[in-house]
């Protein structure tokens, strides 16, 4: 049960990685220090948008419009931070 334990972790990270990565990324991309028209770039925002999007989407319906700013990525990092929590505090459950 201890590696059902860091699987999870595991799944929590990545996803944490792909969350500061995309955010991270739409920053770059409209200071125009990075360039869609690069296909590195493109491939890479494209997975990032097809990962997290779906994600995203539940996320933007429940909190009101802010006038260009997008807080689901800052709502997402704190629900996987405290999913962490949980799972921390109840490791004692995987074995």
């Amino acid at each position: 049960m201890q590696s059902l334990f860091q699987i999870l972790m595991l799944l929590l990270d990545v996803l944490w990685f792909f969350i500061i990565a995309h955010v991270i990324m739409s920053w770059l991309i409209n200071f125009q220090v990075l360039n869609l028209r690069q296909q590195f770039v493109a491939q890479v925002w494209h997975m990032l948008n097809r990962i997290l999007e779906p994600i995203y989407q539940p996320i933007r319906r429940i909190l009101p419009p802010m006038s260009g700013v997008d807080l689901a990525p800052l709502v997402l990092l704190i629900g996987v931070y405290a999913l962490r929590i949980v799972l921390v505090n109840n490791i004692a459950a995987f074995y």
